[in-house]
């Protein structure tokens, strides 16, 4: 080997080229470490050595980068190991052979994402260099490489640089016209809302892929559990409402594992401790982390305790320990509002397995935020729910019941919205009998005397 790299080097320039390439072949056929030893020695003279000449150089670098994207090494390890070895011999002139390294390293990273070593696959696309100005890449290709490393790192859940690439390949999104690469970057948009904790906008992207007809059933089934996931997950609210709305009625979800808690959040209930660690079984490490109590609230709920008298059952814990707390807390306590008037805080603190004052802190902020119709009277340490639910005034001609009546202002409102609800009962029954009247199902035989 050494010596025909010795007689090719005092060939004439434009023999040289096919005299190194012919080299390949031999190399190919023998077996063992001696075929990464023998490209090392042939990488190494083409590159590095001056009387080779870069455009020879090129050329066999070119051929070689072909010959092993075609698979001719059959062993993967050899075949990974020729070239990470190629790629540390070009490193220090890598300027000049950009597009031959840039190839190796899509290689590279191919190998790496066949063995899941996610990591290392992302980190070598990163070195790829997309911005050269020998070599003109295309918005369509960067954005293709953005989004294969964003991927990439979300696999080992590093959503802190995923994220960086995420916002580069945002600014090329327009440009693409690639079906597939645009719902990769979807499915990154939706993970990354999903790690960013922005549970509201993740449910709402994975539910909207999860209707795609070009992705397999099964992905869409992953995506549509991902959604019901980050809508229970998400902060309680109106806007929470609505996404477990869209989920609730949606058929497929019927046959998901995470249902009963979906229909419970859906429909108000308040749900059980045993339920939500059953629910919590499902969630990923990130869904899981743990969230710090701010100093103010800390102080604000030791300071609504002061004054109350001790209770030796009565919880400790000064606000939620996790996302998935928060969001139950949460959910329960606006559940809470739709079955009291008013609560005590202790009450609310009972239910909601937190210090009275921790409570109320908690109430007082789903008010400020608008997520929760109340006031809190702090004197008599109460909690006042109010009703969003419109008041049926049981008025037209129900079941030919006739005009009914304005009801006498008792100036009480609990007391009118109790008689509305008796009228609005009697009008009712009255429209069944009358429904099952006219089909003749039902006869009312009258007494003579």
């Amino acid at each position: 080997m050494e010596a025909k790299l010795i007689h090719f080097s005092s060939l004439v320039q434009k023999d040289k080229g096919p005299a190194y390439i012919s080299l390949i072949p031999e190399i190919l056929s023998q077996s063992g470490p001696s075929i990464a030893k023998d490209f090392h020695t042939l990488v190494d003279t083409v590159v590095n050595q001056e009387s080779v000449g870069l455009v020879v150089g090129r050329q066999v670098l070119s051929e070689l980068v072909k010959i092993l994207g075609e698979g001719a090494i059959k062993d993967v390890e050899l075949r990974k190991r020729v070239v990470e070895d190629t790629l540390a011999t070009v490193q220090p002139r890598i300027v000049s052979y950009e597009e031959q390294v840039n190839s190796l390293r899509f290689q590279l990273a191919d190998l790496l994402e066949e063995e899941e070593d996610w990591s290392d696959a992302a980190r070598v696309l990163m070195g790829i260099s997309l911005d050269s100005g020998q070599r003109s890449i295309g918005d369509s290709e960067k954005l293709r490489v953005y989004v294969r490393i964003v991927r990439l790192l979300l696999e080992d859940e590093d959503s802190v640089q995923a994220e960086t690439y995420y916002n580069r390949a945002a600014l090329l999104v327009h440009s693409a016209n690639d079906r597939e690469t645009l719902l990769q970057f979807k499915l990154c948009q939706a993970r990354i809302s999903d790690y960013s904790r922005k549970f509201l906008e993740a449910a709402s992207r994975y539910h909207e892929l999860s209707y795609v007809g070009e992705i397999d059933e099964e992905e869409r089934r992953h995506m549509l559990l991902a959604a019901v996931t980050c809508a229970v997950l998400a902060p309680a609210g109106p806007n929470r409402s609505r996404i477990l709305a869209s989920l609730y009625r949606d058929e497929r979800t019927a046959d998901l594992p995470t249902y009963n808690i979906l229909s419970k959040m859906f429909l108000d209930h308040i749900l059980r401790p045993a339920e939500i660690k059953e629910f919590e079984k499902s969630l990923k490490p990130h869904q899981l982390a743990k969230i710090a109590i701010s100093s103010n609230d800390r102080l604000a709920s030791a300071g609504n305790d002061a004054g109350s008298d001790p209770d030796p059952n009565a919880s400790t814990r000064t606000g939620p320990s996790t996302v998935l707390d928060r969001a139950v807390m949460e959910h329960n306590l606006l559940a809470s509002s739709n079955i009291y008037n008013n609560i005590t805080f202790r009450g609310l603190g009972a239910l909601l397995d937190l210090t009275p004052g921790a409570a109320e802190t908690m109430a007082r902020k789903m008010i400020e935020q608008g997520r929760l119709r109340g006031s809190i009277d702090q004197v008599d340490k109460l909690i006042w729910f109010e009703t969003n639910r419109e008041e049926d005034d049981a008025q037209g001609k129900a079941g030919g019941l006739g005009d009914v009546e304005e009801a006498e202002d008792t100036g009480a409102p609990f007391t009118k919205r109790w008689d509305t609800q008796i009228r609005l009962t009697a009008a009712h029954v009255e429209s069944i009998v009358q429904h099952l009247t006219d089909k003749g199902l039902v006869t009312f035989s009258v007494e003579l005397k």
